[in-house]
């Protein structure tokens, strides 16, 4: 499935190509004549690829927008997430709608494979998946989006944030403080590393390690004294330093 796919991609570039260089060799027929024809042509083929990859981004990204108010709409009975937004449809459960998510995250990753929407589409697709109880096919989805090497920067560090997210679902918390832990320390990461700090503190108090959590917590608010995470950072660091002495 994936070899036709980029295949069928292949072969409609190449179609879309022709019929832009075509169209542009038309228009300049003289130039063609005094300027030479292999530089001309060559200049046709870069502006066909550019209008192309252009304009394939941009429906990429409106697939992906789509998909995403599906991803945000409230069920029934609850409010939305934005309450500013437009009023837009809502799903009779959970799970409705994160199938119907889903479904067309899985239709822009397909689509749109390479592209850095088709790769955050397939991310979204994974944590529709976590949202229904799916951890099995949620991982392999995460851990293939984790593995992108290139392409969008962004979707690769999420999927391993969601991965750890996903480890503590399940319950295996050591795995999921070894994630976090790894997550905090790559200052390359394209992510909020306060954050994955709280994420770690709140994973090491549910595993019982209080002091490594508490050490957390103070590196969150030492490191990050502006994050929205600091105050309650504090508070649990006291908490646990208290709690340890008593």
């Amino acid at each position: 499935m994936k070899k036709q796919l980029r295949r069928q991609i292949k072969q409609d570039e190449l179609i879309t190509g022709v019929q832009q260089a075509t169209h542009w060799v038309r228009l300049h027929g003289h130039a063609l004549r005094v300027g030479g024809l292999v530089v001309v042509v060559v200049a046709a083929l870069a502006a066909a690829g550019f209008y192309f990859q252009t304009s394939r981004a941009r429906e990429a990204g409106e697939a992906l927008a789509a998909a995403l108010k599906i991803y945000e709409a409230p069920v029934a009975g609850e409010p939305p997430a934005d309450p500013n937004a437009a009023p837009g449809p809502s799903y009779p459960s959970a799970e409705e709608k994160f199938k119907k998510a889903a479904a067309a995250f899985d239709g822009v990753g397909r689509r749109y494979a390479s592209s850095a929407s088709g790769q955050r589409a397939r991310y979204f697709a994974g944590l529709c998946r976590m949202q229904l109880g799916q951890y099995d096919a949620a991982e392999t989805t995460l851990n293939e989006v984790a593995a992108i090497k290139n392409g969008d920067v962004l979707a690769p560090a999420l999927a391993r944030l969601a991965l750890a997210d996903l480890q503590r679902r399940r319950g295996a918390l050591d795995k999921a403080v070894d994630a976090y832990r790894k997550l905090t320390e790559d200052a390359t990461l394209p992510l909020p590393r306060d954050y994955a700090l709280m994420q770690l503190g709140a994973t090491l108090e549910e595993a019982h390690r209080a002091s490594e959590a508490r050490d957390v917590y103070r590196r969150l608010s030492e490191e990050f004294p502006a994050s929205i995470y600091a105050s309650d950072a504090r508070q649990r660091a006291e908490y646990l330093e208290t709690a340890g002495q008593g």
